[in-house]
């Protein structure tokens, strides 16, 4: 057999190896590419030669992946213990795809986690500037049904208020101060104020209950001084 036919089909069974391992879209529609051109030079070779053609089962099309785009998950919820900050992602289906797929790679101060391949895309999200400093070492990930849980080992246990340093800031700035150089009563208003607003019915009722009968007795007070 001509010697350029045989090294031609070598490369063809190679690219067929790569393509069956390829997991990138870019990856596969070069090697896609590669194996028709290579077939197409082998029957050509064929043709030159006299070799008869190999007969063989017509392979297997594979089509080039689909475009897998990345979401970002917005949505999640966190608890903790005295040694973890624990991160609930809920993702429907993700203990059906590979644990492989589910990679968090953790700094001092931040977590990435990344989903790939979940539902036809990927699922991406990252925090930063978290609240204290953990230990990237000791932390890890576990996959529940249609959950994955992020455990972010705590440096020190001590009790997180809040998950990042952003949340903590916005919700100082949020708060009414309590201003003790003006109005002494001023800084109180504010704060019944912006609990009146949160607060629900019963909540309402109970302040609107308490600011009248504290009304009354003020105006009952000052009647009696005349």
């Amino acid at each position: 057999m001509d010697t350029a036919l045989v090294e031609l089909q070598k490369d063809l069974e190679e690219v067929k190896v790569l393509l069956q391992k390829a997991t990138r879209k870019r990856a596969r529609d070069v090697l896609f590419v590669e194996q028709r051109k290579l077939e197409t030079e082998i029957a050509n070779r064929q043709q030159q030669t006299g070799e008869p053609a190999e007969v063989q089962k017509p392979s297997a099309i594979v089509n080039p992946m689909a475009s897998t785009y990345t979401v970002k998950i917005n949505n999640y919820g966190w608890d903790q213990s005295d040694k973890f900050v624990k991160i609930y992602i809920t993702l429907k289906g993700v203990q059906s795809i590979p644990a492989d797929n589910v990679q968090v790679q953790f700094t001092e101060r931040s977590f990435e986690l990344l989903v790939k391949d979940l539902n036809g895309k990927n699922h991406a999200m990252t925090v930063n500037n978290l609240l204290k400093p953990i230990s990237p070492e000791n932390s890890s990930r576990k996959i529940k049904p249609d959950t994955v849980l992020v455990m972010c080992r705590k440096k020190s246990e001590h009790k997180w208020e809040y998950l990042t340093q952003v949340e903590k800031q916005t919700k100082d700035k949020d708060k009414p101060s309590l201003d003790t150089d003006g109005d002494p009563s001023a800084g109180l208003m504010n704060v019944l104020k912006k609990i009146y607003d949160e607060g629900d019915d019963e909540m309402k009722r109970t302040l609107t209950k308490a600011w009248v009968e504290s009304r009354e007795k003020q105006m009952k007070g000052e009647n009696m001084d005349f």
